[in-house]
Formats: structure tokens, sequence, C-alpha cells
């Protein structure tokens, strides 16, 4: 009787720029890593006052997270995007990648007979990661010229099998806008969850801040994340909201399993959902910084256009050889970019740069550019 082979995780992404980051540092003293969307800058003195109070500490905090917590997401929705949601159509998340890998696994626990996935044929990794450890399918949809979901593009088929369909906006890695309330009624007459990923939402350049629950709660979830609104990656703090029963089931599977958000991190997520004024300045500061980056590679033979939101710059690589174009640029302005194949074959010929720079290393960049032409 055969064995099956065993699972073996493929290689991390940004694991394989090891060869690029050599490159930079044998031609340049500092390196500026513009690979991974790391916030650079502060986050609000606020919240680390709010860390350091030992009584959060004490005992654990509720998986789903305090009242406190759900209350002030819901707070911000109402404020920043414009909708009322109920306290209990929220819960917290361990920071939403942990959330994107997890979902599929536990959504075919609630529904054994469907084992697909779909997500952006352009995208954050993730997606299919999360399908590829819950043993399910994942099935990539067409974009369109605009990086959007072309939903006719799918097979029926696929539509049939589906656990639920993922969207991303503002999306990663090519700033895409799409339709929500479009992708919300297609989730619906097909009987599909869509789950929106709206981690950028804070950093919408065209048109207003917007969230697939603005829709209805029925049949989608909303995934947001302080990770890059507040510069708060490394505390792991998000939240989901969306359709009642599911949220329902969610958490409590997800309060099995001992999943909480540490109670010193959520007393800090609080003051940070709760203050927007820190936003706006980050908001501002990462606007201006696309456009001074956009500069950097357009000195250097890269032609950036602005994305519709989030804070990266989705370029066509020269000649369409994207690692060609990472390995160049890493030799003239020693600055390591992402080559677009990690966010899926149809990324192929396109770099991602991320505007995460200190003001300090956006000023040598520039430098480093204008000695380069």
């Amino acid at each position: 009787m055969s064995v099956p082979a065993p699972f073996v995780p493929p290689p991390y992404p940004y694991d394989r720029l090891s060869e690029i980051v050599a490159v930079a540092r044998s031609h340049h003293d500092s390196i500026v890593d513009l690979s991974v969307g790391t916030p650079s800058d502060a986050p609000p003195p606020a919240l680390i006052d709010a860390l350091s109070d030992p009584s959060a500490a004490r005992t654990y905090p509720p998986s789903m997270g305090t009242a406190a917590y759900r209350d002030a997401a819901a707070g911000w929705m109402a404020r920043r995007l414009g909708v009322s949601v109920p306290t209990d159509a929220f819960a917290a998340c361990v920071g939403t990648k942990e959330f994107v890998t997890s979902l599929p696994h536990l959504l075919r626990l609630r529904r054994p007979d469907l084992d697909t996935v779909l997500y952006p044929a352009v995208a954050y990794p993730s997606y299919a990661m999360g399908a590829e450890l819950a043993g399910c399918r994942a099935v990539a949809v067409p974009v369109d010229d605009e990086w959007r979901l072309d939903l006719d593009a799918i097979d029926p088929s696929d539509v049939q099998r589906a656990l639920c369909l993922w969207v991303n906006t503002p999306g990663n890695p090519a700033g895409g806008l799409d339709d929500l309330e479009a992708v919300a009624e297609w989730g619906r007459r097909n009987h599909v969850l869509v789950a929106s990923d709206e981690c950028y939402v804070e950093f919408t350049w065209q048109g207003p801040r917007r969230t697939i629950v603005s829709a209805g709660l029925t049949g989608v979830l909303a995934v947001h994340s302080l990770s890059k609104r507040s510069n708060f990656a490394g505390a792991r703090a998000g939240c989901y909201v969306g359709d009642l029963d599911v949220v329902r089931f969610l958490s409590e599977v997800r309060k099995h399993q001992g999943l909480m958000v540490p109670g010193p991190v959520q007393r800090a997520a609080v003051a940070a959902w709760n203050d927007d004024s820190h936003v706006d300045a980050q908001a501002e500061r990462y606007l201006g910084r696309l456009a001074r980056l956009r500069m950097v590679l357009s000195a250097v033979d890269v032609d950036a256009p602005m994305p519709g939101g989030a804070f990266y710059l989705w370029a066509p690589a020269p000649d369409g050889d994207a690692w060609a174009a990472t390995r160049s640029l890493a030799e003239r302005i020693g600055v390591v970019v992402s080559p677009g194949e990690f966010y899926g074959p149809a990324g192929r010929g396109h770099l991602r740069v991320a505007a995460v720079m200190t003001d300090d290393e956006l000023a040598t960049l520039e430098y480093r550019a204008k000695v380069a032409t």
C-alpha cells in the first residue's frame, strides 16, 4: 500500500531574494529593502502607552475580542467607511495573515462538500497558500487591465465547488479597486461566501474608501488590520466582520483553537481604532513617498503608474524580464524589490516596489538615481 507523500512547503517567496540582497550589498554600503510591505514609521505613542498596562496581561483575553475592542472597530468603520454594523458582527483575529491562511480550513469544517478557493490571479500569495494548507483547490480568477476581478471568467464548475472568493481592495500588489457591491451581489447570486481583504482601505487614492459590508452583511466577510494603518504590524491585531452566522461559527472554532489577540495588544488596538489623526498623517506620508519613488524609478528606466490605492508601485519590467530588472535596480541604486511572479504567474513581467522606506532612505535613493543617470 503506497503512502501519500508528505506536504513540503514551497520556498517562502521573499527568501528567494537572498541573491539580490547580496548583489545590492556588493555595490552599495547600505541597501534599501522595498520587497516587503513592512512599515518603517513609529506607531502612535498612545498605542505604546496602552501596551505597558500590566492589568491586561494577567488573564486570558476573549478570543473574539473584548467588547471594547469590537466597539472601537465598529466605531472606526462607522466614521471612516460610513457603515454602521452591530458589534456582534465583529471578531478579533491575530493579524490578518493568520486569518487569511486559516479561513479555508475552518470553512471546510462547515461545508465539507466544497473544496475550492477562488482568488485574484495577481494577488498576495497567502490566498492560494491558505487553500493548499486546507487541502483545497486554489483557482485563480483572471483580472482585467485595471487589475480587477473578471467574475465572468470563472468556470461555472469552479463556482459550484467554491468555499469562498477572495477579493482584495485596494489590491496588493497592483493597487486595483474592485466594485465591491458587484462582487457581493455575485457571491449572493452564486451562493459563494465573499471574503474581502481590506487592510489597505485607509490608503485609497482614487474615490472614497470602500468596504464590502456597505452592500449588507449576508454572505460576506470584511477583513481589517492595524498593521498598515497604525504601523502596528508586530503586534498582530485585526478583525473580521460580516455575515452573523459565519462570524459566530468562526469565532467559536477559533476559541477552541486558542487563537487570541494578547490582552495588552487589545488595549492598544482600542486606542488605534479610536484615533483617526495618525492615520491621516500616515496616508499623507505614503502619498508623498509614492510620488517621489515614482520619480526615482523613472530615472532608472522603470515606469511605475500611480496605484488606485495601497502603498505599492506595480511597474512593467523593462523588456518584460522582472528578475533582470530586480538585479539591475540592486546594482544601480541598492534597492531590493519583488519580481511580479511572487504574486502569481499572471504577474510575471512586473515589479512590486513597497513605498515603506524612511525619508532618509528615500533621499538616498534619489541621490543614487541622480548619479546613475
